[in-house]
């Protein structure tokens, strides 16, 4: 749901695989809307959050662990497989969006131990040829136990 306010005008708004871009007010200015992004081709949301959300020019995708989304769980071990997961689940709520890696800006990356850090560097520059801007932390715990998790910020194409 959505809220928007611009002097008296008031808009509300409930979205799922709908594109609307912008509603005009009557005063001009213009609000820009969002849609959210919901794909089977990805894990589903294990909370209440989004895949995606798209949003004045801008994707902002929630952080992707390596669920298997075709049995709905965890099947990748170990650093290599499971990054490649996460990497075919960013991949798949890109292009549900018209996207690919190359209009990813900036990522968030999330580590279970930094003694992984050579190795997911490894398989990520596989993906983010491009090199967007990145953070890259060590958490305590991840969801499921996993050994990486990855959120992206893009451009997306107008």
């Amino acid at each position: 749901m959505l809220y928007l306010t611009r002097n008296t005008l008031t808009v509300y708004c409930l979205w799922t695989k709908i594109k609307i871009d912008k509603i005009l007010c009557k005063n001009m200015e213009v609000i820009n809307m969002f849609k959210v992004t919901s794909t089977d081709k990805a894990p589903a949301a294990i909370g209440p959050y989004s895949q995606a959300i798209e949003v004045n020019g801008f994707l902002f995708a929630s952080g992707q662990v390596p669920i298997n989304p075709e049995v709905g769980d965890v099947v990748a071990e170990g650093i290599v497989d499971q990054t490649e997961q996460v990497m075919k689940n960013i991949g798949a709520i890109l292009e549900v969006n018209g996207l690919t890696y190359t209009d990813v800006v900036k990522t968030t990356c999330f580590l279970a131990d930094m003694g992984d850090f050579a190795t997911f560097n490894e398989v990520y520059a596989k993906f983010f040829t491009g090199k967007p801007a990145r953070s890259c932390v060590a958490v305590k715990t991840l969801p499921k136990n996993v050994l990486c998790e990855v959120e992206i910020l893009a451009v997306t194409k107008k």
